[in-house]
């Protein structure tokens, strides 16, 4: 079971190097993070996108990309249809976003004929190093999915799920955030805590997992909240995924972590056939790096 990032990073180092494609790789922040990654022996990149710029870049910073392929791709839509059909053909194990919207890649990792598209939804998959918890805590769905339904939140939790077991988590413990823990019909999200509660029972996802709901964020994480309140729960204190509600919860739980208590971080997309690097402009070296690793764990499980 990987723990912390530090065991992350080593765990990715020592399974076998996965090839990674970037989408539009001419962003300077990403191109170091990724040359570190390859560096590290994690990675061997595919640099699609404006091959001079992507040079300029490696020059400017010092990175040796003589070795990496180079795919010249000025148009950002063809850019991230040539990354897409790498991985879809084999080629490359997962994607990374360059500089390049969202938008640009996720419609060509949805595309029918040549992008990664299963039956799932795709959602967003944070996993937090605190200080003050004694495991990493993966936080979904506070990027991509706005106000999900019950048949959406059990696969944002399918694909979360995946993630935790990648990592090494033999049972996944799954809460799912609500306000209170008593269901309340003019409350959706307590209505959705029981009845994925229920689906668990009903084996609905698998051995290995628990799934709780509705409870609160404290009763969670505090085993010792959940005494003081009386509330009894296999995840209380030792949760490893937290369910979100809503867009605006995971967000809001999400940014709180990370510049209220300097929480690490490392981020996926979910729900295609191969995961998708998608890393926010603000985010660290140090969590660029960490998603890059993280994808290439949950590449290898795949491949495995």
């Amino acid at each position: 079971m990987i723990k912390n990032f530090e065991e992350l990073i080593d765990a990715s180092k020592k399974q076998k190097t996965m090839k990674l494609v970037v989408a539009a790789a001419q962003d300077e922040e990403v191109l170091i993070a990724v040359c570190n990654a390859a560096k590290l022996g994690i990675v061997d990149p595919i640099l699609v996108g404006i091959t001079k710029e992507i040079r300029d870049i490696a020059e400017k910073n010092n990175l040796d990309i003589h070795e990496y392929e180079l795919i010249e791709k000025a148009n950002l839509i063809e850019a991230a249809s040539v990354s897409v059909e790498l991985v879809s053909s084999g080629r490359a194990d997962f994607v990374m976003k360059g500089l390049i919207d969202t938008s640009i890649l996720l419609k060509a990792v949805l595309d029918k004929e040549i992008g990664l598209r299963t039956d799932s939804l795709l959602s967003h998959v944070v996993v937090y190093q605190c200080q003050n918890y004694h495991k990493l805590l993966f936080l979904t769905d506070g990027g991509m999915n706005i106000a999900p339904s019950l048949d959406e939140k059990a696969m944002i939790l399918k694909n979360s799920v995946k993630v935790a077991k990648a990592m090494g988590i033999e049972n996944v413990k799954v809460a799912c955030l609500a306000a209170k823990e008593k269901v309340n019909p003019k409350m959706i999200a307590t209505v959705h805590g029981d009845k994925l509660k229920e689906m668990y029972k009903n084996k609905e996802f698998g051995e290995g997992v628990i799934v709780e709901g509705p409870i609160a964020f404290d009763l969670a994480i505090s085993k010792e909240a959940a005494m003081t309140k009386k509330f009894e729960s296999q995840v209380s204190g030792d949760v490893d995924i937290i369910l979100v509600p809503a867009i605006e919860v995971g967000n809001g739980i999400g940014k709180a972590l990370t510049y209220m208590a300097n929480a690490k971080s490392a981020g996926i997309i979910m729900g295609a056939k191969a995961p998708v690097v998608l890393v926010s402009r603000a985010d660290s070296h140090e969590a660029k790096l960490n998603s890059i690793a993280l994808g290439s764990v949950i590449a290898a499980n795949k491949t495995s």
